[in-house]
């Protein structure tokens, strides 16, 4: 008997299952969840800046507010640090602890390896365990800690002193950075020392799996391995097989997916969405034609900067910001309507917008304005998107 050939999912059903499986198809399945569940199961929020980690839970959750993931940050259940890919996330203190070490090969190793030259002769070893005893002695700013490092070798390169060992370290960056509305500058301690308990072990590769698959599926390997920045995860999928689900997509690459994960029909409602800039919906996988039409993957970059994008019927339609009456931006931009001032959010749009899509886009961008800024007058504008 031939083996049955497994199902086929185009761009539109992936897409569907996927804004599910990241609370954006509907917020809240069930019961409310909470900013710290949502982390979890999220694996994480990019947190680049301060602000993306908070618009992303506002586009995700019923009744969000900014000071629960702040209270979060402040008793220490979730923090900011180096993780999937060598770049900012806040996890929840577990995944701290174990993501970390689970992510170090295919983010922070690999940017190790660009500084190691400009180490010179200095030990690894020892510059590590010097950066250790500084930070847990007490928290340090970058500056701090790079004129520390300095002062036991001179005549090295500073910028490879201090990335070296964020590198080699699992680093967490402290309170009141992150929190909401409040400024701080990058002041950084150990895991260990900011939580009280060890680092790792780091969870086998067929858990992780699972937690990518629950929040990401379906998914390719190459997906997986954007998702984390490691390399030679098919032993984990292959080891799994014969507990997964299979398909295939419309070019042919293989996925996989939770047997009991959703996948809702290709023709859900998918209500508008403002995601932050980096958020991870867009960022976790090899193909995101699911998300992202070919003619639109240049706009939702400026450099290596990435703009905050808007999802109209669950696909990239547009770019957002937020600024003063004026349209300008700016770090302080949610800090200041927060109080009092006015606010702007201003949506560029790739694609003509009906009269029913336009309401619709305006009513969550007022939502949101109404989270980040309750006190504030707030103005949402249209208009074409220009390079």
């Amino acid at each position: 008997m031939a083996p049955k050939t497994p199902p086929v999912l185009g761009p539109r059903a992936l897409g569907r299952a996927t804004l599910d499986r990241q609370l954006l198809l509907r917020r809240d399945p069930g019961e409310r969840l909470t900013a710290e569940a949502a982390v979890e199961h999220l694996i994480g929020l990019q947190a680049q800046n301060v602000g993306p980690p908070y618009h992303a839970l506002a586009a995700r959750l019923h009744g969000f507010r900014p000071q629960e993931l702040s209270e979060l940050m402040e008793s220490r259940a979730v923090a900011r640090m180096v993780t999937m890919r060598s770049t900012l996330h806040t996890h929840g203190a577990h995944d701290c602890l174990t993501l970390r070490p689970f992510a170090q090969p295919g983010g922070p190793e690999r940017e190790l390896r660009m500084f190691t030259r400009r180490l010179g002769g200095i030990d690894p070893d020892r510059l590590a365990a010097v950066g250790r005893e500084l930070l847990e002695e007490r928290p340090r700013p970058v500056g701090e800690l790079r004129d520390a490092l300095l002062a036991q070798w001179p005549d090295a390169d500073p910028l490879a002193l201090t990335t070296a060992v964020r590198c080699m370290l699992p680093l967490v960056q402290t309170t009141p950075r992150g929190l909401w509305g409040r400024a701080g500058q990058v002041t950084l301690t150990t895991a260990e020392q900011w939580f009280g308990r060890p680092v790792g072990p780091a969870p086998e590769p067929e858990t992780v799996v699972r937690r990518y698959l629950a929040a990401f599926g379906p998914a390719s390997v190459r997906d997986m391995q954007t998702w984390s920045g490691l390399t030679r995860l098919k032993g984990a999928f292959e080891r799994l097989r014969p507990e997964l689900a299979a398909f295939h997509d419309d070019k042919g690459v293989e996925l996989f997916d939770l047997p009991e994960g959703p996948r809702p029909d290709p023709d859900t409602p998918a209500p508008p969405r403002l995601l932050p800039e980096f958020d991870n919906l867009l960022l976790s996988h090899a193909d995101r034609s699911r998300f992202v039409p070919p003619d639109f993957r240049d706009r939702t970059w400026k450099g290596n900067q990435a703009r905050s994008v808007l999802l109209v019927d669950g696909r990239v339609a547009g770019i957002w910001r937020t600024g003063g009456r004026g349209g300008t931006g700016g770090r302080k931009r949610d800090r200041d309507a927060e109080a009092g001032g006015a606010l702007t959010l201003t949506v560029r749009s790739f694609v003509r917008l009906t009269a029913a899509q336009r309401t619709a886009v305006a009513e969550e961008a007022g939502r949101l304005l109404a989270i980040v800024a309750p006190g504030a007058d707030h103005d949402v504008r249209f208009g074409e998107f220009t390079e």
